[in-house]
């Protein structure tokens, strides 16, 4: 039996709860600005691209201010992997809790296991957003890549 762990990170944050969560639905501000449709809302659905290298659309399936947000990957397309529709189906999860007296964030990304072929390289770029978002976070400035770096 071969156990599956979904990539997940997890920082604190000198914010609260809601400045956090209002920053992760800037999307953006922190992920890429090639991203075209509703981030902010339940039902939302939203596409992104990075050159001709990955396509996902996403749906906003849950929308709790403050405390969680759910994308689910209606749609994804891989040029570099043998399955090029690895991440269809799987979720990306962002909840706010508490370590002691301090906001903490955790992203998880349900379905984004070692087994997948994309898992190194997901991982590794999940990383440095996720590093952007933290920064969007803290100092009000993220790092997503720019629209021309996604064309």
């Amino acid at each position: 039996m071969t156990e599956s762990k979904d990539y997940s990170v997890t920082f604190l944050v000198d914010k609260t709860p809601e400045e956090a969560f209002d920053a992760i639905a800037n999307v953006r501000g922190w992920f890429t600005q090639a991203i075209e449709g509703d981030t902010d809302r339940l039902g939302a659905v939203f596409y992104y691209h990075y050159q001709d290298n990955h396509r996902c659309t996403f749906k906003m399936t849950e929308f709790v201010p403050g405390k969680k947000m759910v994308w689910h990957v209606l749609q994804n397309y891989f040029k570099f992997t043998k399955d090029t529709t690895e991440w269809t189906g799987t979720d990306v999860v962002f909840e706010i809790g508490r370590k002691g007296d301090q906001p903490e964030v955790r992203f998880t990304h349900i379905g984004l296991v070692p087994a997948y072929e994309c898992y190194d390289v997901c991982a590794s770029s999940w990383k440095s957003i996720i590093g952007s978002l933290s920064d969007l976070i803290t100092t009000g400035k993220g790092h997503p890549l720019t629209i021309e770096a996604s064309e």
